[in-house]
């Protein structure tokens, strides 16, 4: 009777053959090293200040992770993010970002650079004049998106932030507030006679002036601005 071929045995036969058994350890380790001086290469990249910038054809990436600039500049206006170089970005790139980056350096052969993040001003090392999204510039203001990680943005960010947006609506927002305050002002404490409505619209007229001095002067002590002119500024007081 024939013994039966073992694959496993005829496996190690075939490397044995091409490298020697003596010679496995060393290779699995200078692939080890290659791999971490290539995850190392990687992160010194997304750390540093974007140079020669190589684009990727579009065409050939997947077709829902490609975003326009635009599409990114209305996104970040509605949250009150930035959107910057991934040098900006002061928390630690996950090392899965890093292997997708990786698999595509070595897919196309070549060295990837002028990498973006989407993310709120605290995860940046902002100049002085919560869920972060790495991108790969592509031609044509397209970005492709490379990897989301951490916590999803409070579900009542994009409320809070509305009074930012623009100087229309932080008007409006003070508008409504002034209204708020009058209508739970106790009225009683300043007359003794019958409240009119003229005093109504005074109190009310007091209280919007106060309001919007407070805003105003907060806005000029932090150096605060629009969410329009934010988005893809590098300055923390712009």
């Amino acid at each position: 009777m024939l013994a039966k071929t073992n694959i496993e045995q005829q496996l190690r036969k075939v490397r044995n053959k091409r490298i020697g058994s003596k010679d496995v350890l060393a290779e699995i380790q200078r692939i080890f090293d290659e791999n971490e001086s290539h995850r190392t290469a990687i992160k010194e990249s997304l750390a540093a200040p974007a140079r020669n910038q190589v684009l990727l054809n579009p065409s050939t990436l997947e077709k829902d992770n490609i975003f326009h600039l635009e599409d990114i500049k209305s996104l970040c206006i509605r949250y009150r993010l930035r959107f910057l170089d991934s040098h900006f970005f002061k928390g630690e790139i996950p090392e899965e970002a890093i292997s997708k980056i990786r698999r595509l350096e070595s897919q196309y052969q070549i060295k990837l650079s002028g990498f973006k993040v989407m993310a709120p001003s605290k995860l940046l090392k902002l100049e002085n004049a919560d869920d972060p999204l790495l991108f790969l510039p592509l031609p044509n203001n397209y970005f492709y998106l490379l990897h989301k990680w951490g916590n999803d943005l409070h579900p009542f960010r994009e409320l809070l932030m509305w009074p930012y947006k623009t100087f229309e609506n932080l008007v409006f927002t003070v508008f409504l507030l002034s209204i708020l305050l009058t209508a739970i002002t106790p009225m009683e404490l300043f007359t003794k006679s019958a409240v009119t409505l003229q005093e109504y619209f005074l109190m009310f007229l007091f209280i919007f002036k106060a309001v919007g001095g407070i805003v105003i002067y907060y806005g000029f002590a932090k150096g605060k601005n629009f969410n329009t002119a934010i988005w893809n500024s590098k300055y923390y007081n712009a």
